[in-house]
């Protein structure tokens, strides 16, 4: 008999790569070309594109087009051009540079009811201030259509999202409205490929009060001549303060409320497919849960930053560890048997 915990598993490759499928606007088609400024290389939009762009503009310090949408995009679309990308015979290959634009959209509001779930499936508490990894959820839509669009230097599909630093500057409450940017930077030779820091900015009324920065790994065949770490021996597992069973079904809620669908999070099939034998946490997920057991102790304005180590596949029991670290605070989280690291953390 299956179990209801099981029902992911059923998905056939052809829904793991339709998924939900939203219409995409010819408007919003047109935003996410590779839009380029003048003399930056490589092709800019069509005169009829062009027509279609809510706003273009030139950042002159970062060199980027800004590029305006209307709306944050649909995720589900995005997915989908993302795996059927790495089907053998479909996906291109990509380019050696980063794209040359920046894209933004302003007037995004938070659903509380959304919030509440959110805070429910990562353990916050439920309440009006938004946790540091909120905004990363609102303008997640933002990022992903960048790292889809054709001039991301990596197919989406098979990157590893290996670190993550978030800054709140002060605390940011239900009820304002944040204008949200994403553009990608340090595209970089690393031993297994290439790593990108793919940047998220939230601001209130022109002041930026969250920044999140994700540094995702493509992995490559060839070497990419970045620093290579020696095998060293890994230092033992600090001791727990507490122990946690992530079920079968965090993958599944954390999508829901996150709106990264990514198939390795939610799918047996789908993980099979990209290597792993059964699903995996995501990783965002890990850090908010993280900080949620460290919600009392959290300054008002503070950086996080992570390094995702081994993934946590799903189910599983980790073991989370936290110790003072001079005005701040260093956390981990292992595996609860054989202390194998999943992710380790510093608050600043």
């Amino acid at each position: 008999m299956a179990r209801a915990d099981d029902h992911a598993d059923d998905l056939s490759v052809q829904e793991l790569i339709e998924g939900p499928t939203e219409v995409i606007s010819a408007q919003e088609l047109a935003a996410v070309r590779a839009a380029r400024p003048a003399g930056a290389g490589g092709p800019g939009p069509a005169p009829a594109e062009q027509q279609e762009l809510s706003g273009l503009t030139d950042d002159a310090a970062g060199g980027r087009a800004v590029v305006e949408l209307p709306r944050l995009p649909q995720a589900g679309p995005l997915y989908r051009r993302a795996l059927l990308g790495a089907l053998p015979g479909v996906g291109r290959r990509r380019g050696d540079t980063l794209p040359g634009v920046e894209l933004t959209v302003a007037g995004v509001t938070v659903d509380r009811a959304h919030l509440a779930d959110y805070d429910r499936v990562c353990g916050f508490r439920l309440a009006d201030r938004l946790p540091a990894t909120y905004p990363h959820v609102m303008g997640f839509p933002l990022a992903l259509r960048l790292m889809t669009g054709p001039e991301f230097p990596m197919p989406l599909a098979g990157l590893v999202h290996v670190a993550n630093r978030i800054t709140v500057h002060r605390p940011v409450e239900a009820g304002e409205t944040l204008d949200f940017s994403a553009y990608a930077e340090r595209l970089r030779p690393h031993d297994r490929g290439r790593q990108v820091d793919v940047v998220l900015v939230g601001s209130i009324g022109g002041e930026e009060v969250w920044r999140g920065v994700s540094t995702y790994l493509g992995k490559e065949r060839a070497a990419g001549g970045g620093e290579r770490r020696g095998p060293g021996e890994r230092p033992g597992a600090p001791a727990a303060t507490a122990h946690w069973r992530v079920t079968p079904r965090v993958g599944v809620h954390y999508a829901r409320v996150s709106g990264d669908h990514n198939p390795i999070h939610t799918s047996r099939l789908g993980a099979r497919l990209f290597g792993f034998p059964r699903p995996i946490a995501h990783g965002m997920w890990s850090k908010a849960r993280c900080l949620a057991a460290l919600e009392n102790r959290l300054p008002e304005a503070y950086t996080v930053e992570v390094a995702f180590k081994l993934p946590v596949p799903l189910p599983s029991t980790v073991a989370f560890s936290v110790g003072a670290d001079g005005p701040g605070w260093e956390f981990a989280l292992n595996d609860a048997r054989a202390g194998r690291p999943h992710l380790a953390g510093a608050v600043r």
